[in-house]
């Protein structure tokens, strides 16, 4: 079950220009303005989705354009991506039932799953801007000992899909990797070894 992302106040235009200009931009920024694209991926409504009709339960290529702004934005580039970061998206991902975004979206949320996963634990992960690039390949970058993973980031990761009504198949592509190795640990993780099947 998804816990919810506070819910956004203020402008996300502000909030993407101080994430794009400032140095002092932090990941509760990011995740705010994140949640911005989720409440417009929502309703249809709001100001992300300004000059465009926009239905509600969808995702298109400008919601996946604001994600990637915010996401790999200069002020944000040498940190992971956060948890509060990771959970806006997981929440944007559910809320989209219906996608005309080519695939970025997913792509880009696979990638950030990744990146959290990798970073929490313990594990060293490049700069955002190279990471989440719909140019670079997830193996370029990804930890080849999946074992590494930190047996409670994986919990975490498989408690966001649990009971999901679609899932990503970039996703489920980083999950059947992040178990790969993990599966003899799959008598303590029951919930993430039923991701697998």
């Amino acid at each position: 079950m998804l816990t919810a992302v506070n819910r956004p106040t203020g402008s996300p235009a502000a909030l993407v220009a101080t994430i794009e200009s400032s140095a002092i931009a932090t990941i509760t920024d990011a995740a705010q303005a994140l949640a911005f694209v989720r409440d417009g991926v929502i309703t249809g409504e709001g100001p992300t989705t300004t000059g465009r009709v926009h239905f509600s339960r969808s995702l298109d290529a400008r919601d996946a354009e604001w994600c990637t702004r915010i996401l790999t934005s200069d002020a944000l580039n040498e940190s992971a991506v956060s948890r509060e970061e990771a959970q806006a998206l997981f929440q944007i991902d559910e809320a989209a039932a219906e996608r005309s975004d080519d695939g970025k979206f997913d792509d880009l949320f696979a990638k950030a799953i990744l990146h959290h996963a990798a970073s929490a634990s313990g594990l060293p992960v490049p700069p955002r801007a190279v990471a989440l690039s719909p140019t670079t390949a997830i193996e370029s970058w990804a930890p080849s000992r999946s074992s590494d993973v930190k047996v409670e980031v994986l919990e975490w990761v498989a408690a966001q899909m649990r009971g999901r009504r679609r899932t990503s198949r970039t996703l489920m592509t980083v999950v059947a990797a992040l178990l790969g190795a993990a599966l003899p640990l799959s008598q303590s993780l029951p919930h993430v070894a039923d991701l697998a099947i």
